[in-house]
């Protein structure tokens, strides 16, 4: 279980980015957090991944502590980040080079094959468009089989359509063995596809301010009626939380 208790960030220029943030993560759970620009969801990634520090509060693994990276948890950054001077696989390999030769193709292999690029073994990073590259930064992150795999906005620089089918592959990966996912995304569409819960930030500083649970029954129609009444209730939410922020009268809550 993933344990955020009390958790705040003040940069050294005196920004506070985070104040006072507690969430529980279930094992096996996706969560997708939600919020406009600033409100400091890619920071608290950052200190879920443990690549950096709280200035206050714990963030804690099954009961240990996160105060720096650890193989439990993965990452998958907006950008692929692969590094051009290896081939797909050894850019898979690379954070698996402690394992044996044997053990460490077979996880790159298996990987490759799960999100659809097994031809591509050979290939150079340079040969591959957006959406295959991030696949393989996806293979990457899950070779290593962690138990937390946070993404953060990983599809933002994508074509729609390339958008779709990895948010929908992204699905078929999570289902295969089920890691905890926690997903940033400024796309409530997004959010609401691969959700079973939503945690909707405001900045200034971010704090946690709304919780949804999708009453939505997978696959997920995009196009359905009760898609869109979702849909609706999560935009009147981030409404309301950007609202709260200045002072403006919100929606009233018989809206939602």
């Amino acid at each position: 279980m993933l344990d955020i208790r009390d958790v705040s960030k003040r940069y050294p220029n005196g920004v506070l980015a985070l104040d006072g943030v507690g969430l529980t993560v279930a094992p096996g759970e996706f969560l997708v957090i939600v919020g406009g620009s600033g409100c400091g969801k890619s920071t608290l990634l950052r200190l879920i991944a443990g690549l950096d520090g709280a200035t206050a509060g714990t963030i804690a693994l099954d009961g240990t502590p996160v105060t720096a990276p650890r193989p439990e948890i993965g990452m998958v950054f907006q950008e692929p980040r692969l590094m051009p001077w290896l081939t797909i696989d050894q850019n898979v390999a690379f954070g698996i080079r402690h394992l044996p030769a044997t053990e460490r193709r077979r996880r790159v292999s298996e990987a490759l094959a799960r999100v659809g690029l097994a031809s591509h073994a050979r290939h150079w990073p340079r040969e591959l468009s957006g959406g295959q590259a991030q696949r393989v930064a996806l293979a990457r992150a899950l070779v290593g089989r962690p138990e937390v795999l946070l993404l953060d906005e990983p599809f933002s620089a994508l074509d729609a359509l390339t958008r779709t089918d990895l948010e929908e592959h992204l699905l078929d990966l999570w289902a295969f063995d089920r890691p905890t996912m926690v997903l940033v995304t400024h796309d409530i569409e997004e959010a609401l596809f691969l959700a079973d819960r939503i945690v909707v930030m405001r900045p200034g500083p971010g704090r946690i301010v709304a919780e949804l649970v999708p009453t939505l029954t997978r696959p997920r129609d995009r196009a359905g009626a009760g898609f869109h009444a979702w849909k609706y209730r999560a935009l009147v939410e981030l409404d309301q939380a950007t609202r709260r922020l200045s002072g403006e009268e919100a929606f009233p809550a018989a809206a939602i």
